[in-house]
This record gives C-alpha cells, structure tokens and sequence, in this order.
C-alpha cells in the first residue's frame, strides 16, 4: 500500500507481505548509496548486496560509502561548529577545517543523481553514524547553500531512496513513536533543501518475518535497483516495541 507523505515523498512499508508488481519506468542515474550497519552478518548487509546486485545487472553507475568500513567519525566538533558558521556566510572557504574524509564523500555526493541510505532503526531513530552523515555532509558549501534565509541544493541529485530495517510495526512507529525519519530526515533534511523525489522503503518486522518473506523482500530490492517495481505491499503484524 502506497502511504503518501508530504508532497512528492512516498513512504513504501513492507512488513510480512511482498512489493507490489508495479512496474516502474527505468531512468538510469548515477547512484551513491551510503551503508550504516556495523555487522557483515546483518539483514542490511543482505538488502546492500540486492541493491548492488541490481545496479551491476543493469549497468547503472554506482559507488558505495560505508561508514562503518571507514571508521566515520560522526562526532560535530568545535571547528565543525566553525566551518558551519562560516560556511554559510564566505562557501568554501570556510571548508578548510573539516575533517578530509568529509571533503572525499564531498566529491561523491557531486557526483551522484540518485542518493540511496541504508541503516536500521535503533531506538526508533537512525544510528549515530547516520546522523552524523547528515550533520557533517549535508552541510552549507557541500550539499546546500543560503539563500536569503532559504536552503537551496547545490547538487545534482535528483532522488532519495531511504532503505530501513526495524522490528516495529510501521503503524506502531508512526502512531505511537511519531516517525522521526519522516520528520527529521524527509522533511527536515532532503525536502528542506529542495530535494523533491524522496522514496522510503521501511522494512517492518523483520525479526518476526520468515525466511521466505526475507528472501522475498531480497529480490525485491533487486528488482526495485534493476528498475522493475516502484512500490511496496504492506501487512500489518503485532507491535514489536523494540525496534
């Protein structure tokens, strides 16, 4: 079932069933996934390689950041504090104390036309390496600029996919837990600086589902990446309240 949010973001909840067969007209983009999962054995290493496999099988030009892998210092310090300010004020110029991993996914996000993030929901929320992705990267003179008080996108970046695993329900999380993705990252970040097209597939329940289920949401994922389907099925199941 299609849940719509505000303006152009849909949110796409699977929680027991499969994507709906939907087909959705392939526009090959350059692709920057960013991965938060610590874990090489974890659900989201699995919807990682399905969403890699699909990009490869249909040629589409991707790279990967992975935070864990890169040792990502999420922390904003004084002189990001700094950079922050001034950034806002003179652009690059004020760059010059970030951190140079920042300045490399820099690169990448000007690269990228389609931007896919991949994490599970901890404590109802992104995990800290996530978050701090968005306080370090998505910042002014990389991924936005000010304009008499308004943020507006300096990249190319045409569409978001959000990826989310979590074992409550999506009503469970919406009703009872206020769906801080939506609000803090749909909302308050990508729509924020003008970035329209915003898709969230959360994938609900995922300690209770099946192997074939999990399997299921797999190929889904894959065909998603290879162009084949553009939504998802939802199934309410009983409230898990540990996501």
């Amino acid at each position: 079932m299609l849940i719509s949010c505000v303006g152009d973001c849909a949110r796409l909840s699977c929680s027991g069933g499969s994507f709906a067969k939907m087909g959705a007209k392939r526009t090959d983009m350059k692709t920057l996934i960013v991965f938060n999962h610590p874990y090489g054995g974890s659900y989201c290493n699995a919807v990682l390689a399905s969403a890699e496999k699909g990009l490869k099988d249909s040629a589409q030009p991707y790279r990967v950041i992975n935070l864990d892998r890169d040792d990502f210092d999420p922390v904003m310090r004084a002189k990001d504090l700094i950079a922050f300010a001034g950034a806002g004020r003179i652009g690059e110029e004020a760059l010059e104390t970030v951190d140079e991993q920042v300045m490399e996914y820099k690169e990448h996000l000007e690269w990228a036309e389609h931007l896919v993030m991949i994490f599970p929901i901890w404590w109802m929320t992104a995990p800290a390496m996530t978050k701090g992705f968005i306080d370090k990267v998505i910042f002014p003179a990389i991924a936005y600029d000010m304009d008499k008080g308004r943020l507006v996108s300096r990249l190319a970046i045409r569409k978001v996919t959000i990826i989310t695993t979590m074992n409550t329900p999506a009503d469970i999380y919406k009703d009872m837990f206020n769906n801080s993705i939506e609000g803090s990252l749909i909302k308050g970040t990508f729509r924020q600086i003008g970035i329209e097209d915003v898709r969230w597939i959360s994938l609900n329940g995922v300690k209770q589902a099946t192997q074939d289920q999990r399997t299921e949401w797999l190929k889904d994922i894959y065909e998603y990446f290879l162009g084949r389907r553009s939504n998802m099925a939802h199934k309410a199941k009983k409230p898990m309240m540990n996501g």
